[in-house]
């Protein structure tokens, strides 16, 4: 259990330390965040059932949904998104990059990033506010996105912090599950927009990792927070064309 312990500790604000942490609990960890997704997600369809409930307007109730999500998390995933998007946008080999990364300041392309990433999100909340199923399940597609960014034969881009922990150590057959589930839940549960989204969603990340891959040299844990964010937009934007 302490992959799971560590994964809920990880990917949200909850105190359940684990007891253990190595590579083999990082991998663990990372192989059970579309279940912290959900997790999240469910927070978030809360918040978003009890906003509509008491008749917020939708847009409010999107915002305000959002920056529950971004609480849970204690912001790490669209911190994530800033700094792989300042890093992608500056010139310079990938040890420039990675230093902008590391510099934690947000420059004009994390700034336009997180404007339009939680702007779409709000939005496509406000859309959704009928079937908060959606939020659990865009969340969950999120963090497999990890799951997807960590699957072998893909290296971290520098030998320590999170991604040097966990780059490499998803299986295939693990990969393929997690999505195909997704899918599988997107197209009984939700409707097959939602399903092609997460189809989608699944193919941006493999042009994503394979970009990060060239610039980067491989990923780290900022690029797992954007993937995340990445994958939950399309799922939200894509539930919205029901």
């Amino acid at each position: 259990m302490d992959g799971l312990r560590l994964s809920v500790s990880w990917l949200s604000v909850l105190p359940v330390p684990a007891r253990r942490v190595d590579d083999a609990t990082c991998g663990q960890a990372i192989a059970f965040a579309p279940l912290v997704g959900a997790l999240v997600g469910g927070s978030g369809a809360l918040a978003l059932w009890g906003l509509t409930a008491l008749g917020a307007p939708p847009l409010l109730a999107g915002l305000l949904t959002v920056a529950v999500l971004v609480l849970v998390t204690r912001g790490m995933h669209v911190d994530g998104l800033a700094d792989s998007v300042d890093g992608l946008g500056c010139y310079g080999p990938p040890e420039r990059a990675l230093s902008v990364m590391r510099d934690g300041g947000a420059g004009p392309f994390a700034v336009v990033a997180l404007i339009l990433v939680l702007g779409i999100q709000a939005v496509s909340l406000a859309e959704l506010s009928t079937n908060p199923l959606v939020v659990v399940l865009a969340c969950a597609v999120g963090r497999a996105g990890f799951v997807l960014c960590c699957r072998r034969g893909v290296p971290p881009a520098r030998p320590e912090g999170m991604g040097a922990l966990v780059a490499g150590s998803q299986p295939t057959w693990l990969v393929a599950a997690w999505w195909l589930l997704l899918f599988a839940v997107a197209a009984i549960a939700v409707d097959w927009p939602t399903a092609i989204a997460v189809a989608a969603a699944a193919a941006l990340l493999l042009g994503f990792t394979h970009h990060v891959r060239r610039r980067f040299g491989g990923i780290t844990g900022d690029v797992l927070g954007a993937a995340s964010e990445l994958a939950t937009t399309i799922v939200l934007i894509g539930a919205t064309f029901a």
